[in-house]
């Protein structure tokens, strides 16, 4: 009986790992399934061009895993049973199903937070899923010139958010929230660069601005500011998906999975996790933060760790850390901070034009590499023993 591999969640990270152990793993041995809400393949990292009225290229998930041999359930994970070893599913008409796994690959991601700030599920928008997205997309669409949209969050989200809907809108009245500085992570060239783009977007930053609360036409400041507002996009982090924390696997307070350097559950063997959903540590201990430059080489490491325990391989030994951080400043600019390999900013921070062609290829690269995920042996390798089935494949 083939072994079973079934991977939750088809974003960056779960769609790369099913694509590298797919081809890692002989199919006369293995049976891989990739669980997904949505029939396609969503670049999350061009969601704010998406809010801003861009198009983008449709990714069908069944031709990006063509000829790899996963199978594709179109479903919502409703729950995971890890003692059981099965996982329960909901269908668009609403069905309801259990599958079964041998080895469990968990990548559900993470979803926007509202860190409990009054108004925000009422009267905010965001760019953390395409519904989301599109959502905003159809609100800016009716804003008449003059509009004032405010973007809450200095992070990579609420920066990229603010840029693009400025560079695209310029009838707009954009403005930017953040808790600190702007962009007080980077290295100064790099925030001058920022500012510099920022002046010439039209974007009033309100520096220090730490939202407590988001109304129809306004947020407020817990200084008691109060910052006009017709639409709010709410970009202040994000929250994993709770499925895990409601099982029995060991998860951080954030309700991560704790995994160790193969990505593996330190409390279920059988369950990797990678992405967002998983709390992986870095090159100095310090955890990899929820990101697409994450998440892809989290999926590698989880991939190949399970193909080399399944065959009787050497398991991988490769650090994950960082090497920059891109941020896009609409479609014309972009900021590359160059950073060490624990994300800590280092002095070289180029901009421009030539910078958001660099962006560029990495959205591009990232959303190939799920597709194509290199390296990979030309010659799949058979498990060290017969597989065997310890729970139901379906009921």
């Amino acid at each position: 009986m083939k072994h079973r591999i079934v991977i939750l969640g088809a974003g960056y990270a779960g769609a790369s790992a099913a694509g590298r152990v797919a081809r890692r793993l002989h199919a006369d041995d293995v049976d891989i399934t990739l669980v997904n809400a949505e029939p396609d393949f969503v670049e999350r990292v061009r969601l704010h061009q998406v809010a801003a009225g861009q198009e983008l290229r449709p990714r069908p998930l069944r031709d990006l895993l063509a000829g790899t041999g996963v199978a594709l359930h179109v479903a919502r994970v409703t729950a995971v049973d890890v003692d059981r070893k099965v996982v329960a599913l909901t269908d668009a008409d609403g069905g309801a199903a259990e599958l079964g796994y041998d080895t469990l690959v968990y990548a559900l991601g993470s979803s926007l937070a509202q860190h409990g700030v009054p108004g925000v599920a009422e009267h905010a928008y965001d760019v953390a899923s395409r519904p989301g997205a599109l959502r905003l997309r159809d609100r800016l669409a009716e804003l008449a010139p003059g509009g004032r949209v405010v973007v809450v969050g200095g992070g990579l989200t609420g920066i990229e958010a603010a840029s693009e809907i400025a560079e695209a809108r310029s009838d707009l009245d954009v403005a930017l929230a953040v808790r600190g500085d702007l962009g007080d992570w980077l290295s100064p060239a790099g925030q001058r660069h920022l500012r510099t783009v920022f002046d010439r977007l039209g974007v009033t930053v309100h520096e220090r601005a730490d939202v407590e609360q988001v109304g129809a036409t306004e947020v407020l400041t817990g200084d008691g500011a109060t910052i006009p507002a017709d639409v709010t996009v709410w970009s202040a982090g994000f929250a994993v998906h709770p499925i895990a924390a409601a099982t029995a696997l060991r998860v951080s307070a954030s309700g991560q999975i704790v995994v160790d350097g193969t990505m593996r559950s330190v409390s279920h063997p059988d369950v990797y996790a990678v992405g967002d959903a998983a709390l992986a540590d870095g090159p100095l201990g310090t955890p990899l933060r929820m990101s697409c430059a994450s998440g892809i080489p989290m999926a590698w490491q989880a991939a190949d760790s399970i193909a080399a325990r399944l065959t009787g391989g050497k398991l991988p030994n490769m650090p994950l850390g960082y090497v920059h951080q891109c941020i896009s400043l609409g479609r014309q600019d972009a900021v590359i901070q160059l950073v060490t390999a624990d994300d800590q900013a280092k002095p070289a921070a180029p901009g421009g034009r030539l910078a958001a062609g660099y962006k560029e290829l990495i959205c591009k690269g990232a959303a190939y590499m799920v597709a194509h995920p290199l390296p990979y042996p030309a010659r799949r390798r058979r498990l060290a023993a017969p597989a065997r089935t310890t729970s139901p494949s379906r009921v």
